[in-house]
């Protein structure tokens, strides 16, 4: 019997879920991918501007993380809102 390698436990949780649920192809995969790729893109659309006014330290700060987390500063906060916004931004325990 051959011992499957896996490349990282990500995949191995692929396969599993595979294994364990199935997966079932989709009837019209480029109506999804259409769709997906609509939904998206009005998802992330930046058709607004806003001007706030924030602290130097707070600036400061949200540069500092935006550089640890490797993306622009504009970019984090903008997700910051998104998160807020959605429900998804989540609180750290003192």
């Amino acid at each position: 019997m051959n011992q499957v390698k896996f490349i990282d436990s990500e995949e191995k949780k692929l396969i599993e879920s595979l294994e364990k649920d199935g997966w079932k192809s989709t009837k019209n995969l480029d109506d999804w991918k259409t769709l997906l790729s609509k939904t998206a893109s009005e998802t992330m659309a930046k058709d607004q501007r806003m001007n706030i006014r924030v602290s130097k330290n707070d600036l400061d700060g949200i540069k500092l993380r935006a550089v640890e987390e490797g993306l622009p500063y504009q970019t984090l906060v903008a997700s910051i809102i998104h998160k807020y916004v959605t429900g998804r931004l989540i609180e750290k325990q003192a």
